[in-house]
């Protein structure tokens, strides 16, 4: 009854934080403020959850267009970016699936349920993407599709634009350039949207990671093409209302990504003054690190009640890296006091 190649695969893990400090996730520390709690409840409780949601979406894809400078035609909305990822991979054409490593898991993940070959191009010891080989590649596999995080996770760094336009102008496929860490980023992508480029952005690292709310951008056509395989009424009456609700007020949470710009630098410059520690530069929200045991420091900082995610297990250039997401202040506080009397 069930495929071979998914008993195989073990099942996306989400670690217990019961009682920890939840630094794993790269979500937003802050909670809504309370001035917007009140009104956001009664926007709640006008919501008619005996009727299916809007189908469409209209009104609120008007509103997040407006936010990213396109038209309404020109979005899509999914149940995060993870259902986007998995709609892309069902629209595109047979063919493999080109990706840096490491990357985001879930292009991987995705395109083995949906029984896509996948290839990755290695990224160089400093995290650096080279263009050339992602084309050569992509030439050589014949791909369809290739996704390309900008910000990348997990490593935190944002590749060069001209790399990034060199494979969108070069690639004859779909190029997905995947925006999650947008909010904490020097530059967006918008200006690359073409037939064959479309970028993918989400609402949850900038503090909506309960509403489960993400967005393709493209040109109308390839939108329209897309909707085809999306599941009816994907997006739920209470994610739509809250959504709609919270960007009349995204000042507040431009702000909040804002305060974790520069916490992230503060924390970037004490983790760099650890002589055990090197610390890669990071346009997103999170941080990674290498130290000297990397599953030693992890088991120690879960018992100072810090929860980070231990990416030494995928090895290569990983090996020996934590992937820490910014916090609070007094988080972040804790995970370098903690951090020092583990290390030094």
């Amino acid at each position: 009854m069930i495929r071979s190649d998914i008993k195989a695969l073990a099942a996306y893990h989400v670690p217990d934080s019961s009682g920890m400090m939840k630094l794993d996730a790269m979500e937003n520390p802050f909670s809504l403020p309370d001035g917007l709690r009140d009104p956001w409840r009664d926007v709640l409780a006008k919501v008619e959850i005996n009727r299916y949601p809007d189908a469409d979406m209209a009104e609120l894809r008007g509103q997040i267009a407006a936010h990213a400078g396109v038209n309404a035609d020109q979005i899509l909305l999914g149940n995060g970016s993870d259902e986007i990822i998995q709609m892309i991979l069902l629209a595109v054409c047979a063919g493999a699936c080109v990706v840096p490593a490491p990357t985001f898991v879930m292009y991987d993940l995705i395109s083995h349920w949906l029984k896509r070959p996948v290839a990755s191009v290695p990224l160089s010891a400093d995290f650096h993407l080279d263009a050339d080989q992602f084309l050569q590649v992509c030439a050589r596999e014949k791909a369809e599709v290739a996704f390309l995080a900008c910000p990348n996770n997990p490593t935190g760094n944002l590749w060069p634009e001209a790399t990034i336009r060199k494979i969108a102008e070069g690639f004859d496929g779909l190029l997905v350039i995947d925006e999650a860490y947008g909010p904490f980023s020097e530059r967006t992508h918008t200006h690359l949207l073409a037939k064959n480029v479309m970028v993918l952005r989400t609402f949850s690292k900038l503090g909506w990671a309960g509403l489960r709310l993400g967005y393709l951008i493209g040109e109308a056509e390839q939108i329209a093409q897309m909707n085809k395989v999306r599941m009816p009424y994907n997006i739920n009456a209470l994610t739509q209302a809250s959504a709609s609700f919270l960007l009349d007020h995204f000042d507040v949470f431009e702000q909040q990504a804002a305060e974790i710009k520069e916490e992230r630098e503060r924390v970037m410059a004490a983790l760099s003054a650890i002589n055990v520690v090197t610390a890669f530069p990071s346009q997103t929200n999170f941080i990674l690190l290498r130290v000297p045991d990397a599953d030693a420091v992890f088991e120690a900082l879960k018992r100072h009640g810090i929860l980070v995610k231990n990416m030494n297990s995928a090895r290569g250039l990983l090996a020996n890296c934590l992937r820490i997401t910014i916090g609070s202040k007094a988080e972040n506080d804790a995970v370098l006091k903690a951090l020092g009397e583990i290390l030094i």
